[in-house]
């Protein structure tokens, strides 16, 4: 039980994340601002990101697991209050900069807190509750908006009201969670992320496909828009992050590497479906495109990535290691978004989004063709 608490709390943690996504151009408009505001507000989540990634992944060892787990809950809960009193592009960056804080606090701790309270042999299993419940909550946010939107067309829809009473419920749950880590009053700060043999590759990975979802995320509903069908947009978020869960089973009948790489080869056919469908105003490709996209994002990379890095990185190193994961995926997750917004701004829609896929297709091969490399040389120094 006392995991299914804790996965419950990632799921809202990352709930509040997207939870104004369809949203966007709502605001955009509102204040009088382009795509690349939009892609501003949204990469101030990344700002929140990675001072404390970067910074502060040693203050798991002062303050334990369970108080930053709940620190977590309550920035999400306190950023949402914030769109809900003062609705802005404004208001929706300072908001997800305090969601980035929070997202930060539980990358650094939760793969860790995970293991400690399944206790199982598996080592994988844990990474799979974390990697299932933080997908699922990308996109419910996203998607329980939409709802509200297409019913009436809100930029304070209900979903926010009802996340405040969801995340209010997992503050209570996880405040008797057990936290048997020792504290160390005494321990730095200052532990920058780890990268061990082996786990860079896996970084550049997660990058490639978390800047696509970041793609979809913040700059669809633009697109969408042109269509008159950005009210969607939420269901596309929704597919692009929560449905990789269905596809996590697969990806843990294969090894780390053969997941992560299986993982690359659909993403840049799925992101191409999806442009095409957005930029034709085609509702039904860009969903379709999402679920692919997310097999991906969500499924072979994200799971593969986390359990060959915390593989790698064994006990002794996880907290680190695991940060220099997530500091490699919010870094995706935002500049190439920043750039591709203003791109469209100076560019237009087609352009821009056109080089974001042909920069994601070389990525991809160049990342596939690092673990070949890697594993050969493995093979020659044995």
């Amino acid at each position: 039980m006392n995991n299914l608490r804790l996965a419950f709390a990632l799921c809202m943690i990352t709930t509040a994340v997207n939870l104004q996504a369809p949203l966007y151009a709502a605001l955009a408009e509102a204040d009088g601002l382009g795509v690349g505001g939009s892609t501003l507000a949204f990469a101030a989540y990344v700002a929140g990101v990675l001072p404390v990634l970067l910074a502060f992944s040693g203050v798991a060892n002062r303050l334990g697991r369970r108080t930053l787990i709940l620190m977590a809950l309550g920035l999400a809960w306190l950023a949402t209050t914030l769109t809900l009193l003062f609705p802005g592009l404004f208001a929706l960056g300072v908001a997800r900069g305090l969601m980035g804080i929070g997202t930060a606090l539980t990358s650094s701790v939760a793969p860790a807190y995970m293991f400690e309270l399944y206790r199982g042999r598996d080592t994988r299993v844990p990474a799979v509750w974390v990697t299932a419940s933080t997908s699922l909550g990308f996109g419910l946010g996203a998607a329980v908006t939409s709802l509200f939107v297409l019913q009436s067309p809100s930029i304070t829809p209900p979903s926010l009201w009802l996340y405040l009473v969801a995340g209010g419920m997992a503050i209570f749950l996880v405040a008797t969670l057990p936290d048997t880590a020792p504290r160390q009053p005494t321990a730095t700060m200052l532990r920058l992320p780890a990268y061990p043999p082996g786990a860079f590759s896996f970084g550049l990975a997660i990058l490639l496909a978390w800047a696509t979802v970041g793609v979809v995320i913040a700059i669809l509903p633009s697109v969408l828009a042109t269509h008159g069908l950005a009210a969607w947009s939420g269901f596309a978020t929704f597919g692009i992050c929560s449905c990789g869960i269905m596809f996590q089973p697969w990806a843990r009948r294969l090894s780390s590497r053969a997941s992560v790489q299986l993982g690359l080869a659909i993403l840049p056919l799925a992101y191409g479906l999806i442009v095409w469908g957005a930029l034709q105003g085609n509702l039904m490709t860009v969903l379709l495109g999402t679920l692919a996209a997310s097999s991906a994002c969500y499924g072979f990379v994200y799971l593969g990535g986390l359990s060959g890095v915390m593989a790698l990185a064994g006990p002794e190193n996880n907290a680190r290691a695991s940060a220099g994961f997530f500091l490699m995926a919010y870094l995706g997750f935002s500049l190439p978004v920043i750039t591709t917004g203003l791109l469209i701004d100076a560019y237009g829609q087609d352009i821009a989004l056109t080089l974001f896929g042909i920069a994601l297709a070389i990525g991809s091969v160049g990342v596939v063709g690092s673990f070949r490399y890697c594993r050969r040389e493995k093979r020659q120094g044995g």
